[in-house]
């Protein structure tokens, strides 16, 4: 029975059964062609014979194994890689059928190679999950054709792998590996010029070209005989805490992920920035309740444990209850602190109404408010009206656009920060306020 369920037969042995098939029915009409075409049909199904003991005399012919990371990034191309082996002393032609996890919608993850007698082969692809959970894969099926290309047997590896998909620690990383090499620039992070000096004095020594001729300090330069500059440090432990709208709002998909796995992803990488600044990080996710609160620390499993809250974090579907959010904040943040709140705003009133609650706590608290621009509505405008439908949908773009602005705009005027931002540029963008805010001295 298990011969059955993993034989299978190629084109080429249709294609041969079709023509002895056909010379059968010419020799209906022509008997002397008879004999002729059974030892055809003998050849035939010798060769079929031959094509099968080969593929059934060894046992465990292929080997196959699929490997990757013990948890995905979501958002972020993941590497997958299928190791082959073949064992037959033949070269082999193989077809490789993947039975991704549901969430990726795909059908069609299929590979065609062959591989040289007792020879090792490598596939690799890349999978984009767009949804944070435990992603379950199928078997790894190999079809491998007999060296007469009439049968083919297939093989099953890996049946039932589960893999969670975590926010994107890839996208983390890749972060570090730029800030290691001197290159962030390359990801739209700009060098902040420090204005003035921070609060805290680390030492005092010697003048160096390029050293700020105001730091001189001519006490000690006297007791020295040599020029003698004072020298200062970026305040260190202040608070950071990223503040995560839950609410039905952010729900709006783009690019295939959705507003909140945009900031929950945002949030991972600034946490990992300002703990390396030497800063506390710290996390609170909220919608019509307050979801999970993470007090803001500097130790050295900070951050896993915010890897771990993002994880299981989803969208409520409700109204989001701002003043439930401030009375949190002031219960549970005495000092001051940066809060990065990740919402969105499509419109004026809609964000009016919560004003009040945003500048109560910019009395306390430095805030920096996060939303997103619509994306659709500005390709809408760059696109060329062509009639008078176009004309009336770039005029409705056009309102929604300037609500957008306007929402920045009275922010501004209520003295608290706000960045308006594409969701792909949302990290470099929170990125940058967070070192401008350090290298201002706001904090």
């Amino acid at each position: 029975m298990s011969l059955i369920r993993s034989l299978y037969f190629t084109k080429y042995f249709f294609y041969a059964a079709a023509g002895v098939v056909g010379l059968f029915v010419l020799a209906f009409f022509f008997p002397a062609f008879l004999f002729l075409v059974k030892i055809l049909f003998g050849v035939w199904v010798l060769f079929a014979l031959l094509d099968l003991v080969a593929l059934y005399r060894h046992r465990a012919g292929i080997g196959a194994s699929r490997s990757m990371q013990e948890k995905l990034s979501n958002g972020s191309e993941n590497p997958v890689f299928l190791y082959l082996e073949n064992r037959y002393p033949f070269a082999v032609r193989l077809e490789v059928l993947e039975e991704l996890p549901f969430q990726f919608q795909k059908r069609d993850a299929s590979f065609k190679v062959q591989v040289p007698a007792a020879e090792t082969h490598v596939i690799e692809y890349q999978l984009r999950p767009v949804q944070r959970g435990v992603y379950s894969f199928g078997a790894t099926n190999v079809l491998v054709n007999g060296p007469l290309q009439l049968l083919r047997r297939r093989y099953r590896f890996g049946q039932g792998q589960e893999v969670p998909v975590y926010p994107s620690f890839l996208q983390m990383r890749q972060y570090e590996l730029l800030a290691a090499t001197q290159h962030l620039s390359a990801m739209g992070i700009k060098k902040m010029r420090k204005v003035g000096h921070s609060a805290e004095f680390e030492q005092i020594r010697p003048y160096v070209a390029g050293d700020d001729q105001r730091t001189l300090n001519w006490k000690a330069t006297a007791r020295k005989a040599e020029l003698m500059v004072n020298h200062y440090q970026e305040e260190k432990s202040q608070q950071v805490y990223c503040l995560i709208d839950k609410g039905r709002v952010m729900e709006m998909p783009f690019n295939g992920l959705s507003l909140l796995d945009y900031a929950i992803n945002a949030t991972l990488v600034l946490s990992n920035v300002a703990l390396r600044k030497e800063d506390k990080a710290g996390v609170i996710t909220f919608s019509d309740q307050i979801g999970s609160v993470l007090p803001a620390e500097r130790r050295a499993s900070q951050l896993q444990k915010i890897l771990e809250l993002l994880y299981n974090q989803t969208t409520k579907f409700q109204e989001t209850d701002f003043q439930r959010l401030y009375v949190t904040v002031r219960a549970k943040i005495k000092q001051r602190s940066l809060l990065l709140l990740f919402t969105n705003f499509e419109t004026l009133n809609g964000a009016k109404r919560q004003l009040p609650y945003l500048r109560r706590l910019a009395k306390h608290h430095l805030v920096l408010v996060v939303f997103f621009e619509n994306t659709e509505t500005r390709e809408l405008l760059e696109k060329p009206a062509e009639n008078m439908e176009g004309v009336y949908l770039k005029a409705i773009a056009e309102k929604f656009a300037y609500e957008k602005r306007q929402i920045v705009k009275e922010f501004t005027a209520h003295g608290i920060h706000s960045v308006l931002t594409p969701p792909d540029k949302l990290t470099v963008n929170a990125i940058n306020k967070y070192l401008e805010f350090k290298a201002r001295g706001l904090l």
